[in-house]
């Protein structure tokens, strides 16, 4: 089992040293989360019951790929990868060229964690169709995987082309979200799978079950994918080797989530995320 740190709705100003402690404390890689801008949106938020955004104006959502590029220059071991980046909300160009150079100055230790998001102000701001962004992510994905060898391409429209810089090794595409559609694009074209949510053991197993049905379907083995779950359980662990078990390779937690509300007032944002990741080292990945 690999753990992975969710620091999404971090401010911008923490990444850099939630970066290197998350390396010290034995942390395998570092996620944060893809957004353009805060609004009124029309687009019903899928995973609250309210369909409202859990965040507001104030909230810091980074360039993803700018803020790993400066993570990568202050680690050595750590990876680092979006939950999840929606690239069908750009075109493949940009996509090809930020995710290759993130990998290159990394040393090789990001992954493209990529998904077709809720938000249809966000594609409307960038120019994107929102209706097609699936069949869109169908189709990037593997001329992102050709542009990525520099070798010369050929895109509808444009002269054969290449781009550098380039990774010496390919750079793993995990694909997210739970809904059908993602699970298939998963077990068609993915390296691996991220959940979108927290997940209980019930609804997992639900999902890790599709996910081989359709591993079975693609004429993929049941282990051709990584499996990255956020679980809904109390960090231990004997439960998440039981989870490891079922299937899931990797597992994200946030530690600060579970603070009691003594440490939250005696402690401030940054030295409370430090605190709670070492508790969880010393719990978990080292327990």
């Amino acid at each position: 089992m690999r753990y992975w740190l969710g620091a999404s709705f971090a401010a911008t100003g923490e990444f850099l040293e939630l970066a290197r402690h998350a390396e010290m404390c034995g942390f395998d890689a570092l996620t944060l989360s893809d957004h353009l801008f805060f609004a009124d949106f029309a687009s019903p938020y899928p995973y609250s019951r309210s369909g409202r955004p859990r965040w507001d104006a104030a909230t810091h959502w980074p360039d993803v790929w700018v803020t790993i590029g400066a993570m990568a220059a202050v680690t050595s071991t750590l990876t680092f990868a979006p939950n999840v980046y929606i690239a069908p909300a750009r075109d493949l160009m940009t996509v090809a060229k930020q995710v290759s150079t993130a990998a290159v100055l990394s040393g090789e230790r990001v992954v493209l964690a990529a998904g077709v998001g809720w938000c249809k102000e966000e594609f409307e701001a960038t120019g994107q169709d929102f209706h097609t962004r699936g069949k869109r992510l169908d189709a990037m994905i593997p001329a992102l995987r050709e542009l990525w060898t520099g070798r010369e391409v050929r895109l509808d429209g444009l002269p054969p082309l290449s781009i550098a810089p380039v990774p010496r090794r390919p750079i793993p595409v995990y694909i997210g979200g739970d809904s059908e559609a993602a699970l298939r694009r998963a077990a068609r074209l993915g390296d691996g799978w991220i959940g979108n949510r927290v997940y209980t053991e019930e609804r997992l197993d639900q999902v890790l079950a599709r996910l081989r049905e359709l591993l079975e379907e693609y004429g993929r083995p049941p282990d051709a994918l990584e499996v990255v779950a956020p679980l809904a359980v109390l960090p231990d662990a004997a439960t998440y080797r039981r989870f490891e078990d079922k299937g899931v390779t990797a597992t994200m937690a946030a530690p600060w989530w579970r603070a009691s509300p003594e440490e939250k007032a005696r402690h401030g944002s940054l030295e409370l995320k430090k605190l709670t990741m070492e508790r969880f080292a010393d719990e978990v990945i080292r327990g």
